[in-house]
């Protein structure tokens, strides 16, 4: 959906852009012109009315397009369509930003834990992957903290396995599981295997009990 009008838009400066996000627009998985079209939301604030004449008038496209970029910018999770009330208690549609935000946060923690740890992080987009959505800010926050923390990431991932094994898509919930585990002294994954393994023995000597005692020949005994 290549569009010459917003590149022009864009080469004649009549768009801010931050460097940052213009060096990385690649890693929003948008193409040039969808990233101009949402860096011209994005200069529009975090919330705003949803008005394509508005756009269209604004950036000289029709509004088929604009609709075009609507929706392929709320498939990627960058924006997303919104219907509130206003002071007037009249309800109106508005542009949310807020996922777009939350992706800017992932991207420039993901950057800093790279120069930290010298590593490729996948943690983030596993999590968002697993949960099947865009994480909050704080969400993202709590992660950067457990890397900060220097938990193992393989730890985290398996806790994130064990939230997915109980239909469970929360970050706390996970948080609740490192912290039990790092209690009982478990810091690799290593260590949760020979805990479940331990767990495993334990259960199969309670059923070789419960056998015993269901094989038992009350009769013999009585007698």
């Amino acid at each position: 959906m290549k569009n010459s009008k917003l590149i022009d838009i864009f080469k004649n400066g009549n768009i801010v852009v931050p460097l940052y996000l213009l060096k990385n627009y690649k890693e929003l998985n948008v193409e040039m012109d969808e990233f101009i079209f949402l860096m011209y939301l994005y200069n529009l604030g975090d919330k705003f009315l949803f008005d394509p004449n508005k756009f269209s008038n604004d950036l000289g496209i029709d509004t088929t397009s604009i609709m075009n970029y609507i929706g392929v910018l709320t498939e990627k999770k960058l924006i997303r369509v919104e219907v509130i009330k206003n002071d007037k208690n009249v309800m109106e549609e508005i542009i949310s930003l807020d996922d777009f935000y939350n992706k800017i946060t992932c991207l420039t923690i993901g950057e800093v834990t790279k120069d930290k740890d010298n590593s490729n992080s996948n943690v983030f987009e596993l999590i968002e992957k697993e949960f099947g959505r865009t994480l909050n800010s704080n969400e993202y926050e709590i992660i950067k903290a457990w890397l900060d923390d220097n938990y193992d990431e393989e730890l985290i991932i398996e806790a994130l396995k064990e939230s997915v094994r109980n239909n469970v898509s929360n970050i706390r919930y996970m948080d609740k599981i490192l912290y039990e585990w790092n209690k009982k002294g478990i810091n690799t994954i290593d260590d949760v295997l020979k805990m479940r393994n331990k767990h495993s023995d334990k259960e199969e000597k309670d059923i070789e009990i419960d056998t015993e005692i269901f094989d038992w020949n009350w009769l013999d005994e009585e007698e």
